[in-house]
């Protein structure tokens, strides 16, 4: 019962630090040419939008997570 919550905990750090190393490493190097002066801001929206559907996902999968944490320890 007590094992499933650090279950819980070490996916969250797990998400955390993946996460940290996509942004870095993956959309950090992003460049957009070709567009002049929009290049930046070309460059800073797909960055936004692809951090925006890493954190939809991770809040999908640390829900899923949770309940099935919760429903475990209401069976038991």
């Amino acid at each position: 019962m007590k094992g499933s919550i650090f279950v819980f905990l070490g996916i969250m750090w797990f998400l955390m630090i993946i996460g940290g190393g996509i942004a870095v490493m993956v959309l950090g190097p992003i460049s957009i040419t070709g567009y002049g002066d929009l290049n930046q801001i070309f460059s800073s929206g797909i960055k936004a939008i692809a951090a925006v559907l890493l954190v939809v996902a991770w809040i999908i999968i640390l829900s899923k997570t949770k309940n099935w944490v919760f429903r475990k320890q209401i069976t038991n």
